[in-house]
């Protein structure tokens, strides 16, 4: 570990593949990477261990680098008195699952970076997030911390061992859920009426600051509106999806959404982009421009897409991660714009038309409560819809729109010679399986061929690159694939293959979708007690195995596990998937009754299962007009729980395998014949788009 970066020499990370470790590696803080070398070194030097998680765009783990790991005086306390390790929690989720319960244990909140100190055996016993240098404002800072605790470490070592398998013996119980009872369909209206509840009726969004995207919230309420035809459902879930499409939250210049707002009407981003909430965020506009036909939906979606194809794709195919809010050292001021700057960069007209309507204002247009931002910049956002622009204007809709593209263009050419913001390239398999999910769905929806070509190359590559015999790997970067696949990367993953399949309808990623959900019964399955662990029966053993219910920024592993095992179950008739998700149900329903918006994702699955749903198979040839039509006709509609089957004379022998039932499916020449069931209950086929308009109540 010699020299290599500006005098510095380089420690135990040097050699890692994670971006976020390597951004560490010259810390004068001897950091090692989680593995037997640095807990072996805990034991043999009598040493506590200083756990930091964090991830490469996170901003506040930076700040906490530059202020304190980077400090030789900091550096020199942590090398004498404790063993230090760096963990990327994207790389490694199930370590960052178990230190952040621990954490939220024992300090009622949690967050990255993440601080725990913890004995050579991996138990905690103090936790934080982000802690300071020097001790200000009541926040005891590291320089006076670490001597205290290695003071306790020496001198009370016997309360700290007990104090430690206690947290241990918690974080266990924690993770085991015995339930046993059921779930009816009373727990929809309980779900809503929650959500309801906290509800911001002026600006979207569920909360009150920081506002986070949550659109498994936003899934659940457009399936809500679509069973019982509650119009404040669909409006809660227009007005969200609006106001982030106008407010500072969406990149109004280059697309795509950063991670959440830290106002109440979403200006005030925190800037990162993050590849999982472009995913689902996608799937939500997407979805609700099948339920409405407002065409902004459509158009963000697109947006969202325009950004991950442009920034975040890799050639091979494969999705990256995540882009900093930091870029030249300063949050968001790749994204920021001064009054002077517009003026420079466009006409006197077009400047003056971009001030008002993106509302400029000459010293800013946001409260700079947190000193993050320098002052006098702008965040562009928009107060008044195309419409009434157009009105202001006395100009059409589309012009303004015209109007409103050819300057973006403009501006965007200028930002990008700015510097710009760290890209995480790393490509993690879950969050890969969200972005193929959206891309696929989109693809059929508006009938967009780039982005299935898109979903296609995603999920080749990660079957070709992240999967080594039967098996899924995590995380891929600069060839190098690692880590074994947890239950996000399964479930994930298989969401993604069923839309593509439903798209594309081809047998291959179908037979992957079922070989990776038998993988997920097998090795992560709980036999006893129904559901599915974070990790596999074969993985690292780890303090403890936990077992996720609650969704967080994306849905849980097992709530993704449910709606696969019900999409599966209506494809293939197959009733052992049913007996799994019935299993799962019943092993979280005290959880699910007890806070039904904690898991929102898995009640569109629950709505899937115990609702109105259609099952749809399509006999016929790809390339006569007669399906497309007919295909057309059920993409275009919003049908939430429903599952397409194609047989066609080219695949029918594969499918037929798969989804053994469709054998006595027969078509006619030259006919395209859909045969729609409704609850398992069957329907006369029909070859017209009249008639298949009325069965699928359209």
């Amino acid at each position: 570990m010699e020299n290599l970066n500006n005098g510095r020499k380089a420690n135990h990370l040097i050699n890692e593949k994670s971006p976020y470790l390597l951004q560490h590696a010259y810390n004068p803080v001897d950091w090692y990477p989680w593995g037997d070398e640095a807990f072996e070194k805990a034991k043999r030097e009598n040493k506590a261990i200083f756990l930091s998680i964090g991830y490469s765009t996170c901003h506040w783990c930076h700040v906490m680098e530059h202020e304190s790991f980077e400090d030789s005086s900091v550096a020199e306390i942590m090398n004498k008195y404790f063993v230090a390790i760096k963990v990327d929690r994207e790389e490694r989720p199930d370590i960052d699952n178990i230190y952040m319960t621990a954490c939220q244990m024992l300090t009622g909140s949690g967050g990255w970076p993440l601080t725990i100190i913890m004995t050579p055996d991996k138990k905690p016993f103090y936790a934080g997030t982000y802690i300071p240098k020097e001790t200000r404002y009541g926040r005891i800072g590291l320089l006076e911390l670490l001597p205290k605790i290695e003071n306790v470490w020496q001198n009370e070592r016997d309360k700290i061992n007990e104090n430690a398998a206690q947290i241990a013996s918690k974080l266990q119980s924690v993770s085991y859920f015995q339930g046993g009872g059921t779930v009816d369909k009373s727990i929809f209206a309980k779900g809503f009426n929650s959500l309801s509840s906290i509800f911001d009726n002026k600006n979207g969004g569920f909360g009150k600051a920081p506002k986070f995207p949550t659109s498994q919230n936003l899934l659940f309420l457009l399936r809500y509106w679509h069973s019982t035809k509650d119009a404040k459902a669909l409006q809660m879930v227009e007005k969200t999806l609006t106001q982030m499409r106008n407010g500072g939250i969406f990149d109004q210049i280059g697309f795509g959404f950063h991670r959440y707002s830290t106002d109440n009407h979403w200006l005030l981003p925190h800037f990162e982009k993050m590849l999982y909430d472009q995913a689902m965020l996608a799937l939500a506009y997407t979805e609700t421009y099948q339920a409405t036909g407002n065409e902004l939906y459509k158009e963000t979606a697109e947006q969202i897409f325009t950004y991950v194809l442009r920034d975040l794709t890799s050639d091979e195919g494969g999705f990256y991660s995540a882009e900093d809010a930091d870029s030249d050292g300063e949050e968001g001021k790749f994204y920021v714009w001064s009054i002077d700057e517009i003026n420079r960069l466009l006409n006197k007209e077009d400047a003056k038309f971009f001030i008002d309507i993106y509302n400029f204002r000459k010293n800013g247009n946001f409260t700079e409560q947190t000193k993050r931002i320098s002052t006098e910049t702008n965040i562009p956002h928009l107060t008044l819809s195309i419409l009434q622009i157009a009105k202001k204007y006395g100009a059409t809709v589309t012009d303004i729109k015209s109007r409103i593209e050819r300057i973006r263009k403009t501006l965007f050419v200028a930002r990008e010679k700015r510097i710009h913001p760290f890209k995480d390239d790393k490509i993690l398999t879950d969050w890969n399986g969200l972005m193929i999910a959206a891309l696929s769905k989109a693809g059929r929806v508006f009938d967009n061929v780039e982005y299935t070509k898109a979903a296609e190359k995603a999920a080749d590559f990660i079957l070709r690159n992240l999967s080594s015999g039967k098996r899924l790997l995590h995380r891929y970067r600069k060839g190098d694939a690692v880590i074994k696949g947890n239950l996000d990367d399964y479930s994930f993953f298989t969401f993604g293959l069923l839309e593509l399949y439903e798209t594309t309808f081809k047998p291959e990623y179908l037979r992957k979708a079922m070989q990776y959900t038998e993988i997920m019964r097998i090795h992560f399955g709980d036999n006893k007690d129904g559901g599915f662990y974070f990790t596999p029966d074969d993985g690292e053993k780890l303090l403890v195995r936990t077992k996720e219910i609650y969704d967080a920024a994306i849905p849980s592993g097992n709530s993704l596990a449910f709606y696969d095992l019900v999409k599966l179950g209506r494809i293939t008739a197959d009733t052992k998937y049913e007996e799994l998700s019935s299993k799962l149900i019943k092993t979280f329903s005290a959880n699910i009754e007890q806070n039904p918006t904690g898991v929102s994702f898995l009640l569109t699955g629950l709505q899937f299962e115990l609702g109105k749903s259609f099952e749809i198979v399509i006999v016929g040839e790809k390339s006569s007009a007669n399906y497309r039509q007919m295909l057309k006709t059920i993409n275009s509609k919003y049908i939430p729980n429903k599952v397409l089957i194609l047989i066609d004379a080219e695949k029918k022998e594969e499918i037929t395998k798969l989804a053994p039932f469709t054998k006595s499916y027969t078509g006619m020449e030259n006919k395209t014949i859909v045969y729609v069931c409704e609850n398992y209950v069957c329907s006369l086929p029909v070859n017209n788009k009249e008639n298949l308009m009325k069965l699928l109540k359209i």
